[in-house]
């Protein structure tokens, strides 16, 4: 088969949404083959090793093939027909309303659903079930920066800047990110921003393979970031570093956001960080000495109980200095999965609406009623975030259905989460494979896969792709949104719910239409012809008259009424949970190169399981003899929520006072059964990246 045989399409994983080609072969072992597309911008052709391995996924050794539901005889998974299945999956809901309510049926999605799958789900929730019950897992990855982003520019975007800009500005601040291990295509913008002569400022409490690029690297204590932030804009301040005319013209707020950056001494930052007062001044004179700067964040800062306001201290140095709303200037949130912007912003958040609008909204409401040909009154409100609703299932929330997701291993306080989705009366997940999650359910559908369906994407920065399918999904499987078509038909709902993707989108986009992520001006063709469009693109003309997109926002002004970007007052706070004398250790959590979040399907590819076959604990040596322990000696890690055991890798890249576990597998290696689910009060963003530990020996590894 030739070249010109192969698909071009993207990659299934994080959110670079990397280009890819791919090349039917017609094995069942293996159904397809990526081939290089060197024409997408993002990743130039480069792909990381889940990107090259993605089509083993595909394989009928490793999926679902055929709906199963659980026997009540054995209280065994059992296959059963698509009839079957999709029966009992309305019953259960329909039973649980009946019986219960709207609100006691949840619906739980993922940031991996395309949008046309995340817009549908919501709409599915919101109009065929009435419930306010639905969040997706994106709630774990990005909603503090989000939330900040709303707070300071009035528009949430990840990146409002392309990626290309990065290698062209003078410094780039990295916050809590691994690039070279999440994202290793991406890591190419900071070695071009360095061969043209720009600065890596690193801020880490790892020396991890990123950190070892910087030109400094900051290695603060896991939770004190806000204090970092706050400590570095006091400097700028003293230091008479402060863009006067840009924050006279272009802010407001300052007054208040400086005081609180005063209070934040620089002696006490070092105190609090660990961080020497020598190292913050050079970081504030290695930024505020380059003409132009960013700031780009990810889940280190955002992770934690107080996310939203460290991630505002970082937005709040970028408008001292005057870098934002100006070219090769500002700050960005390094997403996460695959469509964790889009699925944010198309309906499948408690508290949101197509098109980023907010739920409690008049004007919202009534803008997508119409759409949908409901009243605004039928709408339901804002519902739990996402861990609040997985706390409350079994208790008020009695059924679940599940798509995308596998919470046993991704959610905090992970043994208690399993608990109650164990606890629940119907549990129906749809999946590609057999997750951890899947495992429990009554009822579990087998749906296609990325290179089976076509759909559309938006990446970390704004920039709306098609993924197209490439190959025939088997017999047995159907999509997402196939599922949602047949179970609204089943519940009474026999128009509204479209199985084609173009057909929903161009919904989406009249849904879009006016909001804040505006889509209206985006269409399938347009996407092919110009490599993806940026949103907000509304519906302005056609031929050249078209609205082109917005790679780049508020380079005229702010997204907020006025147009003056907002600085929000912050003041440093302790972690939710600090070490004491029975848990003296700061764990936090994190990813590894060769495995993808829950590992639902990376752990199924042989090649990425050789690379990294399980968890491990990260420690200093200094810790490692204090324990007795030594190299791949099995380690328990405690906290007050349970007990994690793994391997232990000693390494000086770590500070002595905190361990790090990736999150990645099931089994008595979860790190998430340790992690605190203390919530950011703004965000609902759980405390993912700071929890007290003891550690203790467990034995020889066998």
């Amino acid at each position: 088969m030739s070249e010109a045989t192969a698909v071009p399409t993207h990659c299934p994983y994080c959110a670079l949404q990397c280009g890819m080609s791919l090349r039917p072969t017609g094995a069942a072992e293996l159904p397809a083959e990526v081939v290089d597309r060197t024409d997408f911008p993002v990743n130039r052709g480069a792909l990381c090793g889940k990107g090259r391995t993605a089509p083993a996924v595909l394989s009928s050794r490793v999926r679902l093939t055929e709906p199963l539901v659980r026997c009540p005889d054995t209280g065994a998974l059992v296959p059963a027909s698509w009839e079957e299945a999709l029966a009992a999956v309305a019953d259960g809901l329909r039973r649980t309303r009946a019986d219960h309510g709207p609100d006691a049926v949840g619906v739980f999605g993922g940031g991996g659903l395309t949008n046309e799958k995340a817009y549908t789900l919501g709409k599915f929730a919101r109009l065929v079930l009435g419930t306010s019950q639905i969040d997706y897992n994106g709630r774990f990855c990005m909603s503090s920066a989000a939330a900040a982003h709303g707070r300071a520019f009035g528009l949430d975007r990840g990146l409002p800047f392309p990626l290309e800009d990065i290698p062209k500005t003078g410094c780039v601040i990295l916050v809590g990110s691994n690039l070279a291990e999440t994202m290793p295509p991406a890591l190419r913008y900071l070695t071009e921003l360095k061969e043209n002569g720009g600065k890596l400022i690193v801020v880490d409490p790892r020396r991890t393979r990123t950190a070892e690029q910087a030109d400094l690297h900051l290695a603060p204590r896991p939770g004190t970031d806000l204090a970092l932030a706050l400590g570095m804009l006091h400097l700028v301040v003293a230091e008479g570093r402060v863009d006067q005319e840009f924050v006279a013209t272009r802010t407001s707020g300052w007054e208040a956001a400086r005081a609180g950056a005063m209070s934040h001494w620089p002696e006490q930052v070092e105190r609090i960080t660990g961080v020497p007062v020598p190292r913050l001044r050079e970081a504030v004179a290695l930024f505020g000495d380059a003409a132009t700067g960013m700031v780009l964040t990810a889940r280190g800062p955002e992770q934690q109980s107080k996310g939203t306001d460290t991630v505002g201290a970082w937005i709040n140095l970028c408008l001292a200095t005057g870098k934002a709303g100006r070219p090769y200037s500002g700050y960005g949130c390094l997403t996460g999965q695959g469509n964790g912007q889009g699925g944010r912003e198309h309906g499948q958040k408690a508290d949101q609406l197509p098109g980023y609008r907010k739920l409690d909204d008049p004007a919202a409401r009534a803008h997508v009623a119409g759409v949908w040909g409901v009243s605004p009154e039928s709408l339901p409100g804002p519902g739990r975030s996402a861990y609040e609703l997985l706390d409350a299932l079994g208790g008020d929330v009695k059924a679940l259905l599940l798509m995308g997701s596998n919470p046993v291993v991704s959610a905090p306080h992970a043994a208690h989460i399993e608990g109650r989705l164990r606890s629940l009366g119907f549990l129906a997940v749809a999946d590609v494979v057999l997750s951890e999650t899947a495992a429990l359910a009554d009822v579990v559908l087998p749906v296609t896969q990325w290179a089976e369906e076509t759909g559309t994407m938006t990446n970390l920065e704004g920039r709306v792709l098609l993924r197209r399918r490439a190959l025939t999904p088997p017999a047995g499987v159907r999509s997402d949104l196939e599922v949602l078509h047949a179970l609204a038909g089943l519940l009474g709902w026999e128009k509204g719910f479209p199985a084609e993707p173009e057909e929903v989108f161009d919904e989406l986009r009249r849904a879009s239409a006016g909001g804040p992520a505006d889509y209206s001006g985006i269409s399938y063709r347009r996407i092919e012809e110009e490599q993806g469009v940026f949103w907000p693109c509304p519906e302005t003309g056609v031929g050249e008259a078209a609205h082109a997109g917005t790679p780049r926002l508020f380079l005229d002004r702010f997204a907020t009424p006025d147009g003056r970007a907002r600085f929000v007052p912050v003041v440093h706070r302790a972690a939710a949970e600090e070490t004491d004398a029975e848990y003296p250790v700061v764990l936090t959590t994190g990813r590894v190169v060769s495995q993808y979040q829950s590992g639902a399907q990376t752990r199924r590819v042989d090649e990425l399981n050789a690379a990294a076959p399980g968890p491990f604990v990260e420690l200093h040596p200094r810790v490692a003899e204090r324990l007795g322990v030594a190299e791949g000696e099995r380690v328990a890690v405690v906290s007050r929520r349970g007990r994690a055991v793994a391997p232990a890798r000693i390494t000086t890249a770590i500070r002595p006072d905190t361990v790090f576990m990736p999150f990645h597998w099931a089994g008595e290696g979860r790190a998430n059964t340790l992690v605190n689910p203390a919530l950011d009060p703004v965000s609902r963003m759980p405390e993912f990246k700071v929890c007290a530990v003891r550690l203790e020996r467990a034995g020889s590894d066998v």
